[in-house]
């Protein structure tokens, strides 16, 4: 269905105006339903002005009229008069993002770095409108301004949409099944790490060592060292009786009592 030409200006009018639901705003206009319940608790669309649709003659009264008593009716935009052409929702080249949301990349940048490692830095500069050098300084903590980056979603920031974030994940997600499945393991174990026993044993015959051991993991089964000389672990008196009688008789202790 053809979306309105302002769709979150109109979900703004019609979140404000009518008793629809946020599926049926989302799906009018366009939107994911979360965008529309961030548009309703604003912290979306944040100084937007809503745009009556019923004035622009892209839907009627008695259709909004029908989708309030019907939850699950789906609004139906008006027919325009005139051939206006279809909003083009691919964009060539990097994302805009207005002077006044670029400070607050880094904050997006940090929160998909968290929250959604399997992107893509290309992905990230895709829904951010970033640079590959700027992501890659904030994952190693090099950024100029790293003491106050705090993650923010970038759908609640305003950088991108709900629809595009899912969608790239979505993209991720595949991909990585796909590796997976090419390499012979799970999902899961292709984020875990091998035992630091197993990684020691491959370096010292020959095989590709770790790139950093200090990332690699023990195992969980791995039990404390035992004492070398009789199996079990030493104790308090077994270290000073090896010491050939360095403790303090009893006799001795009386004497300078007594003393």
């Amino acid at each position: 269905m053809t979306a309105p030409l302002m769709p979150k200006a109109t979900a703004v009018w019609l979140v404000d105006n009518t008793a629809l639901t946020f599926d049926q705003i989302a799906n009018f206009c366009g939107l994911h339903p979360l965008e529309v319940k961030g548009i309703a608790d604003g912290d979306v669309a944040m100084g937007i002005k809503g745009q009556d649709p019923v004035t622009a003659g892209q839907i009627s009264r008695d259709e909004i009229r029908k989708g309030e008593e019907d939850a699950s009716y789906e609004l139906q935009i008006s027919k325009s008069k005139h051939d206006i052409p279809e909003p083009k929702t691919k964009r060539k080249g990097p994302r805009y993002t207005p002077l006044s949301r670029r400070q607050e990349r880094p904050d997006a940048i940090a929160w998909l770095l968290r929250y959604h490692p399997e992107l893509t830095d290309g992905q990230i500069g895709k829904l951010v409108g970033t640079t590959k050098p700027t992501i890659q300084s904030i994952r190693d903590r090099s950024h100029w301004n790293m003491s106050n980056i705090n993650p923010v979603d970038p759908v609640t920031l305003g950088l991108s949409s709900q629809m595009e974030l899912d969608a790239a994940v979505q993209k991720a997600a595949r991909k990585r099944e796909r590796e997976a499945k090419k390499a012979g393991k799970s999902v899961e174990d292709m984020g875990t790490l091998a035992p630091a026993t197993q990684a020691l044993a491959d370096a010292a015959a020959g095989k590709t060592p770790p790139t950093d051991f200090g990332q690699v993991l023990a195992r969980e089964d791995a039990k404390p060292e035992e004492d070398a000389r009789d199996g079990a672990r030493p104790d308090v008196e077994s270290v000073f009786s090896s010491l050939g009688g360095s403790s303090v008789s009893e006799n001795e202790d009386d004497e300078n009592a007594s003393s």
